[in-house]
């Protein structure tokens, strides 16, 4: 059973409180710059214990009567097609994946907003599917004379010449796929207007990471600088805070150094004097408060720094990331004293992949080991063969011990192996004979019909979610795509599976 380190409840309950004092105090409407992931936020979940990765959406159902959201996405990412790592999407495929998870949780969704658009086809392409689906859709240009000419910025040439997004509610969050998406341009814009207009708006902002009442070098901030290692955040001492209140307080180098332009800006469009006198008395973050157990999410936070630690060697090795990012996560990984050993499905993987090479059970020279945590704590092993790939053997395996069916009796019958090895050879001439994951959940799926044994094993799937895994080789997209459906942790040595390589 997971220990748990964080009252959700207490959360939602302060954190809905919280914005709705903040809102009361900015006047008629408060737009609320919403950070990091809105929906399955699953890197708060690893780093906190008992936190509910859909805690945020659930904040925004207990405000929705009183709460309009603004999608933004910058047009850059469209044209470029930017990935979100976690689901394997685009940035334009995730905005239609929000506005169906918004739509399906009863939250009201007043626009969609491209940012920074100069008519790039791709984002005109974008702009014409949403608007042919009854989407309120604007575009925003860039803001002339961000970030230094304030009086430009502050005028009908910056802001005002962006469209004003019709909202009637109290409180705005104003959201995105993920950083550099324009977010904190459209709040000013519309701050600006509502001003204009002779209504009283004001900002804030909503960021889980890092927590500003935990000390500068917690594992939990750690984390943070571990999860964007690739964008060079650093935790720092918030100075203004300090020196407003004599009290420390963290924030990272962004929201600090823009901390001045945009305190410059908020007095010249609304003309009256900041209520902030630091970047973290605008956030609205009350995270910190709610951590119950401080031991649990220390102890968290570093198995969380070495999952990174593995997931940069893997984007390194794939070309994703720069050698300086890797460098930057073993550094932090070192400081709070990690190490790969220190996950435990690392060793038992490299053992089963070792055990594969003694007995000659891989495949044409590959030999690859898998291991995965259960939720007893127990550790069960895998390894690739010439009929399957290390992670569906895993797979099979821990299903089979948790529906405790022995280990003799097979839930994947080699006639049907053998008949999908045929169909891959024979009919559809795939190079990559064993089954990876994805197709050996379908194998199961078929197999549960008549299997008395596979139908038991099958109903274990769900068992696997959140459980901890390693494996000795980047997984295939095959494999990729069946652990991220059945939502275990994964991580795996920066090695190739093959020598292939184009592997489908």
């Amino acid at each position: 059973m997971e220990k748990i380190g964080f009252d959700s409840a207490r959360y939602l309950k302060e954190q809905s409180e919280y914005i709705l004092e903040r809102a009361k105090s900015s006047g008629e409407r408060l737009y609320l710059e919403f950070g990091g992931k809105l929906i399955a936020d699953h890197h708060a979940a690893r780093v906190l214990p008992g936190f509910d990765p859909h805690a945020k959406i659930r904040l925004l159902q207990r405000l929705k009567d009183v709460t309009d959201i603004i999608l933004c996405i910058y047009a850059g990412d469209i044209e470029r097609k930017k990935l979100r790592a976690d689901f394997g999407i685009t940035y334009d495929v995730d905005v239609l994946r929000l506005l169906d998870e918004f739509a399906s949780w009863g939250l009201r969704v007043a626009a969609v907003v491209i940012t920074r658009y100069e008519e790039q086809p791709a984002a005109v392409q974008f702009k014409n599917r949403l608007e042919r689906r009854g989407i309120r859709i604007y575009t925003h240009r860039a803001t002339k004379g961000y970030p230094t000419d304030v009086d430009t910025i502050a005028s009908e040439e910056g802001y005002g010449a962006n469209p004003y997004i019709e909202v009637d509610r109290q409180v705005v969050v104003v959201t995105a796929p993920g950083p550099g998406s324009g977010k904190m341009a459209t709040c000013l814009s519309q701050v600006y207007h509502d001003h204009q207009q002779g209504r009283q708006s004001g900002y804030a902002k909503f960021e889980t990471f890092p927590i500003w009442n935990l000390p500068l070098k917690h594992p939990v901030n750690i984390a943070y600088e571990a999860a964007t290692a690739d964008l060079g955040d650093v935790n720092m001492v918030d100075p203004f805070h300090l020196e407003a209140t004599n009290e420390g307080a963290i924030n990272y180098n962004r929201d600090i150094e823009i901390f001045p332009v945009l305190k410059r800006i908020l007095e010249k469009v609304t003309g009256a004097e900041s209520p902030y006198q630091s970047p973290t008395q605008m956030g609205v973050n009350r995270a910190g408060f709610a951590i119950v157990d401080d031991a649990i999410v220390r102890e968290a936070a570093v198995q969380e720094v070495i999952r990174r630690y593995f997931r940069y060697g893997c984007e390194h090795a794939l070309g994703f990331a720069a050698p300086e990012t890797v460098e930057r996560v073993t550094l932090l990984m070192e400081e709070i004293g990690g190490a790969p050993e220190l996950r435990s499905v690392v060793p038992v993987a490299r053992d089963a992949a070792k055990r594969a090479v003694e007995e000659g059970k891989g495949n044409e020279g590959v030999y690859c080991g898998a291991a995965l945590r259960l939720p007893d704590g127990s550790i069960v092993a895998g390894s690739n063969s010439p009929d399957m790939h290390a992670s569906s053997s895993l797979v099979l395996n821990a299903i089979k011990q948790l529906a405790k069916i022995p280990h003799e009796i097979d839930i994947l019958t080699d006639t049907t192996i053998q008949s999908i090895t045929r169909l891959k050879r024979d009919i559809l001439h795939t190079r990559q004979l064993s089954l990876d994951l994805e197709e050996s959940l379908i194998a199961l799926s078929v197999s549960a019909i008549t299997n008395p044994a596979a139908s038991l094993a099958m109903q274990k799937l769900t068992d696997l979610k959140d459980c901890e895994m390693h494996l000795t080789h980047m997984p295939t997209p095959g494999d990729e795509a069946g652990l991220r459906l059945l939502g275990v942790n994964v991580t795996s040595d920066p090695s190739f599976a093959g020598k292939n390589l184009y592997v489908t």
